[in-house]
């Protein structure tokens, strides 16, 4: 079982960790590369968004792999 909140925990302070946490490596590595470009290409405008989001959906994917468990 793997426990939505600490997926999205690992992926607010690390994009990509919790993603990782659950198991998918290739979606963490792609939030692990996305979300830091983003914060240095768009000067931190599109980052924070990005950050939330990568932090929600490891949330939503550890609760849809707990489903299926």
């Amino acid at each position: 079982m793997k426990n939505p909140g600490h997926a999205a925990i690992l992926s607010f302070f690390i994009p990509g960790a919790g993603q990782i946490y659950n198991g998918e490596f290739f979606r963490g590595l792609f939030w692990l590369i996305i979300t830091p470009s983003l914060w240095i290409v768009s000067a931190g405008f599109f980052g924070l968004p990005f950050h939330f989001i990568s932090a929600y959906t490891a949330y939503r994917r550890a609760e849809k792999i707990n489903r299926r468990l």
